[in-house]
């Protein structure tokens, strides 16, 4: 990391704890089972693809990520037939919150799903602006799953399609990384897509845990063989409890890594 990087990271700790003020949700008490596998896989994929040898049946902790798209999740019902852990999202750029995450961060861990909270990345608002907003708006929670920053390129957005280097891109994840990790005290995951990790050599940003989008092959046949730790292989589920099309996503381990994964990166 730039030293200049660390020393912006770490001035901005304190305007942002200042910022986590009490508009979050207050949490709700989790079941004994809380993130435990799933007792059964019983949802499927309403366009399913041939991934050959490697499919996602093969990883046998599975989950789904969510927003407003999703209304009126049934967690209950989606985690008895299969859904072990769930992203939300909450925010995106310096000025949106998607009107599900307070609903949905509530129910799931009512429902014994372990979930957290991701950022979709405004390629045009300084990473400083987004991290304090995710901040204000999601809860620091014991087991909660680490925060998400969610990055991609935005070709089709209203407002913002430019496209920036690929350091720059790195060196503003890392200023939002390093402030919401100093907040939460929780290492992000990194979700992104294969040609955004390309473009912009994301590899180079830090040793996270990523968490991919890979919907026509195994994550290890696009990503050049990196280490990668969660897969979004369809945005097709069809998945009892979850009105409409939802993306799935698969852990990259067995059940007994999972729960250490789990113990390591959800305290």
């Amino acid at each position: 990391m730039h030293h200049t990087g660390m020393i912006r990271a770490l001035s901005l700790l304190f305007a942002l704890t200042l910022a986590a003020c009490g508009s979050a949700p207050a949490p709700s008490v989790a079941p004994a089972t809380y993130g435990q596998p799933a007792p059964r896989l019983n949802f499927a994929d309403t366009a399913p693809h041939d991934f050959g040898f490697r499919a996602p049946q093969d990883h046998p902790v599975h989950g789904i990520d969510a927003s407003r798209h999703q209304p009126q999740i049934d967690w209950r019902t989606a985690r008895a037939n299969g859904v072990t852990f769930a992203w939300l999202k909450a925010t995106e750029g310096g000025d949106i919150l998607d009107p599900a995450f307070r609903d949905n961060w509530r129910a799931a861990r009512r429902a014994g799903v372990a979930h957290g909270a991701y950022h979709f990345f405004y390629h045009c608002r300084p990473a400083a602006e987004q991290a304090r907003w995710f901040i204000r708006h999601v809860p620091r929670e014991a087991g909660s799953l680490p925060p998400v920053l969610d990055l991609e390129w935005t070709p089709f957005s209203p407002t913002c399609t430019i496209r920036r280097s690929g350091a720059v891109i790195r060196s503003e994840a890392r200023i939002f990384l390093q402030a919401i990790e100093a907040h939460y005290g929780k290492r992000p995951v990194i979700y992104t897509s294969v040609d955004f990790y390309r473009d912009t050599q994301l590899w180079r940003v830090g040793p996270y845990d990523f968490w991919l989008r890979s919907v026509a092959a195994h994550p290890d046949a696009l990503y050049g063989g990196r280490p990668w730790t969660f897969w979004q292989y369809s945005s097709t589920g069809a998945v009892p409890g979850v009105p409409g099309e939802v993306d799935l996503n698969a852990f990259n381990g067995s059940a007994s890594q999972w729960q250490a994964w789990l113990a390591a990166n959800a305290g």
